[in-house]
């Protein structure tokens, strides 16, 4: 009877060993509500697939919250594994060179499986070193689109599809106010959407020195024919009422959910809440372009984040960091992340496993920011982003925009602005990162 008693509890002291040998590193992230309670899912469902690590992932505020934190918790020694850091926040992660641990020479190192071919190039350029090496985990990747009410659209007439071009977009418009509607169409990420976006789509340069990516000494050239252009018919479309500015994030989903607006450019991440608030049947177009400027859009650029590994840690943490990173990059996780969210799937398997599944089919539209982003090859313009103090310019360019859309400025003055002030902050990082 002893003997079975003692080994029970040999039994039970062993499992208990085990469980306390898992190694736990720390994840900061900036979700919250339903996209918050996804990615603890995802966790928890990494925990439960193995014994090896845990990964402890806690919300941390909006995406500048987390990581200015992450950045004082490293100074001070308290740094988690894993941080979430915003696309415009990639020029602050890389000009600390000694705080992170490069994703491509952590994988290589750790990683079996690891391999960058798997990876929309398309997404990574954007977070790669001038080698194309990347530096961090794209996790939530998004690129503008644009929504319409298919209702609206029949009452005034107009084909089931967005306006292919910007063109097309000053028919349809007025087609809308025609059948007394208040506006054509509003949106939201304005700097994002209108002036990023539009630069890389019609294969201009935002910025000079490869739009950052070729060094600091860059300087902001969105000041010029095209995006001057757009602004300027941005404005007068605003005093029309085809255009109805709403705020500078998402508001203007609150014109497209009351049928206030028939049209909507937003990020292809706003799907689900779209799917989720409005009572009608909409449908998803590629973000249009000029003809007039260009025969064939190039690709538009990504928002969202990635998860950047911040060094100080032990070598078991950076093992359970690649295991987590490698769980992610599996097709069944991305594709199920993907379809739930409307974030860019970043693997080339887990959009093939989502066509399998039968989710574009099912939902059409829903492949719309896939197909605009890999049509064509990148090109030096739309690559994407790498400023410096790109949080601070993207609140100046939403001063000059708003001048323009109340008539306080023509897009020519408010843009010779913000590209004058922009350039300051450029500068101020430059010297501060030499």
């Amino acid at each position: 009877m002893m003997n079975k008693k003692l080994l029970v509890l040999a039994v039970s002291a062993l499992g208990a060993s085990q469980a306390f040998a898992a190694t736990e590193i720390e994840l900061w992230h900036a979700m919250g509500g339903a996209l918050g309670e996804k990615v603890d899912e995802i966790v928890s469902e990494f925990n439960g697939s193995q014994s090896d690590y845990v990964v402890n992932a806690s919300y941390r505020g909006n995406y500048n919250d987390t990581m200015t934190g992450a950045i004082a918790a490293f100074r001070s020694g308290e740094q988690p594994d894993i941080v979430q850091v915003y696309e415009v926040g990639t020029a602050t992660m890389m000009a600390a060179e000694g705080a992170i641990y490069p994703m491509y020479q952590m994988m290589d190192e750790l990683s079996d499986g690891f391999d960058q071919d798997d990876y929309l190039s398309t997404v990574t350029g954007y977070y790669a070193d001038e080698n194309g090496n990347m530096l961090s985990m794209p996790f939530n990747s998004s690129t503008p689109v644009l929504y319409y009410n298919k209702a609206m659209f029949a009452d005034a007439g107009l084909p089931d599809r967005g306006p292919r071009t910007w063109e097309e977009m000053d028919e349809f418009g007025n087609k809308l106010l025609e059948a007394g509607y208040d506006c054509g169409f509003t949106t939201a990420w304005q700097s994002w959407i209108h002036l990023e976006n539009l630069s890389a789509r019609h294969d201009v340069p935002f910025a000079t020195q490869a739009n950052g990516f070729g060094g600091l000494d860059t300087e902001l050239v969105f000041n010029s024919d095209v995006q001057v252009a757009h602004i300027e018919q941005m404005g007068e479309w605003q005093q029309e009422g085809i255009f109805s500015y709403s705020g500078r994030t998402n508001e203007g989903s609150a014109k497209f959910y009351s049928e206030e607006c028939g049209m909507y450019t937003e990020s292809s991440a706003g799907y689900a809440g779209i799917n989720a608030n409005a009572q009608f049947e909409f449908g998803v177009s590629p973000l249009p372009y000029w003809a007039s400027a260009i025969d064939t859009p190039q690709n538009t650029i990504i928002g969202g984040a990635t998860l950047w590994t911040l060094r100080g840690q032990d070598d078991d943490h950076y093992e359970a960091v690649a295991a987590f990173f490698d769980y992610l990059s599996q097709p069944e996780v991305q594709a199920d992340w993907h379809q739930f969210s409307g974030y860019l799937p970043v693997t080339y398997d887990a959009i093939e496993l989502t066509r399998e599944q039968g989710f574009y089919s099912e939902n059409p539209g829903t492949d719309t920011s896939i197909n605009q982003m890999t049509s064509v090859e990148p090109t030096a313009n739309s690559r994407g982003l790498r400023l410096g103090n790109f949080p601070q310019i993207r609140g100046i360019i939403d001063e000059a925009l708003e001048s323009v859309w109340n008539g306080d400025a023509t897009a020519q003055e408010a843009l010779d602005t913000a590209t004058d002030r922009g350039n300051d902050q450029l500068r101020r990082f430059e010297r501060a990162n030499r």
